[in-house]
């Protein structure tokens, strides 16, 4: 089981049945499978999952709670999050440094990451259930929908807990990294082609090639990237040598491979 399952997502009265599918879709994306809602709005199910496709299994274990204190009651550490400036002074963090903490937390018990209505966030008595209120950074304008705030929220702590799990398949023409000698071939097809063009007339072929080898490896080509290059010199002394024997652009020559 992952750790990210001991972090409960709890809403306090959401307003909008959209934002709850949309945070229900973070929570999928993330890790996350404990939902609490605080005395929401009405909502379909069915609804929520036609918004958050694929997310059955979530829609199926949120859980409602008629007060925050009910919501929290098992979880030994609480972080709510709000932008408002307060008059009252909360230990206040940022969602990155908060994340490795509340994994720890986890360790012990359920933690929360508390989150408040659309239109006004969360109350004074709803922070007080809090030990940390959370301040995302943001310019002047600090009015984040309810489900971007638990997308940061929970991005930061599926970074920390390393908790992607999620194979990212090669693309279909992926192609081993080149060998030594693939380099060299590579390197003195394109010498010898630009020495056919005379692009040494007035340059040092040395200091050339040695760039044209440095940006090749800062590129990074694989296998079949660095043969397509190699492939580029090898036709500029096929077509020269075309023109040599007055063929036309793309005419075979007799004997080539």
């Amino acid at each position: 089981m992952s750790v990210l399952h001991r972090v409960a997502i709890v809403l306090h009265k959401p307003q909008d049945p959209v934002n709850i599918a949309a945070v229900v879709r973070v929570m999928k994306n993330f890790g996350f499978v404990d939902l609490r809602l605080v005395a929401p709005v009405p909502y379909d199910p069915w609804r929520i999952e036609g918004i958050a496709h694929g997310t059955r299994d979530l829609v199926e274990r949120i859980r409602h709670f008629e007060t925050l204190d009910d919501a929290v009651a098992d979880c030994v550490y609480v972080a709510a999050f709000g932008a408002k400036r307060r008059a009252h002074r909360w230990p206040v963090t940022e969602p990155r440094a908060l994340a490795p903490v509340m994994l720890e937390k986890a360790v012990d018990g359920p933690v929360a990451l508390l989150f408040g209505q659309e239109d006004h966030g969360l109350p004074n008595d709803a922070i007080d259930r809090a030990q940390v209120l959370v301040r995302i950074p943001t310019t002047e304008h600090a009015s984040l929908n309810l489900a971007q705030a638990v997308l940061v929220a929970a991005y930061e702590l599926h970074l920390e807990a390393g908790d992607a799990t999620r194979d990212v398949a090669r693309h279909k023409h992926h192609a081993a990294l080149p060998k030594h000698d693939e380099w060299e071939r590579a390197l003195a097809d394109i010498d010898r082609a630009l020495a056919a063009i005379a692009f040494y007339r007035t340059r040092n072929p040395e200091h050339i090639m040695r760039s044209v080898r440095s940006l090749l490896n800062r590129a990074g080509p694989d296998s079949r990237e660095l043969t397509l290059v190699r492939a580029m010199g090898i036709e500029v002394l096929r077509t020269i040598d075309r023109v040599k024997r007055g063929l036309e652009p793309g005419e075979a020559l007799s004997g080539s491979d």
